[in-house]
């Protein structure tokens, strides 16, 4: 602000001192001219924004997943209600991890197709010059001056064919690209059961949410009775402290249990390509034991449904297969011939000095045949030792696969017959829970009841609600983990 105002000092001063001096007539276009770059430099920085925010990924995102929550999900006022068909069909057709195995496969039957495009041969079409002054030597020995040029247009056909390298890798090419169809097979397996367990998570903290509010409710209306009480001198503040004391937990619970839900929503959107930002909301309100899979099935015949279904051993066995390809292509290709075609069809002229009036028709061919021996050929012993190692891993990795899928099945069978007792049992705990609350509330209802066993029996009675709501989402859970161990985790 100091300069501007001592240059216009400055400029009033010259005005001044020389007043007789007319006013630049190009002042008011400078002006103008200014005025009308800064508008546009406004407009154009406006314009830019609005084009970078319009493009931002997170908006494009949530302009994508706007019609997807229009089409699919119903809206209420606590945020978009999802059940769980809903939500598997989401997860096979929107999860990003299934659109890269999928780019992956397309990449695999990219490299199939080029490993067939080897046995065809390619086409040069050009234009050759040669020009040649001054000393030469003729096929007899003799050296001479001469001064002469070439010009030879036309197309060259030229094929070079390792007709084993080249057979082995096809039909290696051909196997990888079925492990990446089974790959894709896979990943949307294990995304279908990823969004199942992430709807039962938020079933189970919705259902631990109605846990809370009801022991809040009870907790409180208790603790409100007590106090009341109190300011009538019937009740010891102590018990009126101890009943508020566990209200006030009961509600750090339900804010816990809030917390969870949300969290859970959050994850399940993002497993779904939804926005985060989108509060999903379980259609089911109540969390029941679902039956998703014959729970007395018997575990051999379970583990030999998995050998014989999951899409991962089909993919090791096509991994192995090309591996087996490419060892042929090490060992038994080198042993098949290198064929060499050439064939030219064209013109051909020239002559001394400047001439180029000779033109006529010039066609050549050739064909080679041969074998290589030594580095990258037959005898090449490093690159056979090299090709035996990886055929070897890739079935050691294969074994290694099955006994784990072996191990999850069992894993899995086990944890759903432990969970199945568990829930027999934790049913048994809630209805004595439940029983011996009501006792307690009648003692009260009677005056003969203490504070502390009220509190305490409903203590009890939130623990053994809480405990069953979280063994049945447990084993539903564990029920869609075997599903998908044994290879039936697809919608």
């Amino acid at each position: 602000m100091r300069v501007s105002l001592s240059q216009r000092e400055r400029a009033g001063v010259r005005e001044k001192s020389h007043p007789a001096r007319p006013a630049c007539p190009l002042a008011n276009c400078r002006s103008i001219i200014l005025s009308v770059g800064l508008g546009l430099v406004v407009s154009l920085s406006s314009a830019f924004t609005s084009f970078a925010d319009t493009n931002a990924p997170g908006l494009v995102a949530r302009k994508a997943a706007t019609p997807i929550l229009e089409n699919t999900l119903t809206k209420t006022n606590d945020g978009w209600m999802i059940d769980l068909p809903v939500a598997l069909r989401l997860a096979g057709a929107q999860n990003l991890d299934v659109q890269i195995a999928r780019e992956r496969l397309r990449e695999a039957e990219a490299q199939r197709d080029a490993a067939i495009y080897n046995f065809f041969p390619w086409v040069t079409p050009g234009l050759g010059y040669r020009r040649h002054d001054g000393r030469i030597q003729d096929i007899v020995g003799t050296v001479f001056d001469a001064s002469k040029q070439q010009l030879t247009p036309g197309a060259t056909i030229e094929a070079r064919l390792d007709l084993g390298d080249t057979w082995f890798k096809a039909l290696a090419a051909k196997q990888l690209a079925k492990a990446a169809d089974h790959a894709v097979a896979a990943q949307q397996q294990d995304t279908v059961s990823a969004a199942a367990l992430g709807y039962f998570d938020l079933v189970k903290a919705r259902a631990m949410g109605d846990v809370a509010v009801e022991a809040t409710r009870v907790a409180g209306a208790y603790a409100e009775q007590l106090q009341q009480g109190v300011e009538l001198g019937l009740i010891f503040k102590g018990d009126a402290l101890r009943a508020r004391g566990q209200a006030e937990r009961n509600k750090l619970a339900l804010q816990q249990a809030r917390e969870q839900q949300r969290i859970a929503a959050a994850r399940l959107a993002q497993l779904l390509r939804l926005d985060p930002t989108v509060n999903l909301i379980p259609a089911d309100s109540e969390l029941l034991p679902l039956a998703l899979i014959a729970t007395n099935a018997a575990l051999d015949t379970l583990v030999a449904q998995a050998l014989g279904a999951r899409p991962e051993l089909k993919q090791g066995a096509a991994l192995t297969a090309a591996a087996a390809r490419q060892h042929d292509a090490t060992t038994v290709g080198p042993l098949f011939p290198t064929l060499g075609a050439q064939a030219f069809a064209g013109a051909l002229g020239g002559g001394r000095n400047n001439d180029l009036e000779t033109f006529g028709g010039s066609a050549n061919m050739a064909l080679t045949l041969g074998w290589r021996f030594g580095p990258g050929g037959i005898f090449d012993s490093a690159r056979e030792r090299s090709a035996d190692s990886r055929l070897r891993a890739t079935a050691l990795a294969n074994d290694k696969l099955k006994d784990d899928i072996i191990r999850q099945v069992v894993e899995a069978h086990t944890r759903v017959h432990s969970l199945r007792a568990q829930l027999a049992t934790l049913k048994r705990a809630l209805g004595t829970a439940e029983e011996g609350f009501r006792l307690t509330r009648e003692r009260k209802e009677r005056g003969i009841g203490v504070v502390m066993e009220n509190i305490f029996a409903e203590q009890d009675l939130t623990r053994a609600r809480s405990d069953y709501v979280a063994a049945v989402a447990e084993f539903n859970k564990a029920q869609q983990t075997l599903l998908r161990a044994i290879g039936g985790g697809q919608n």
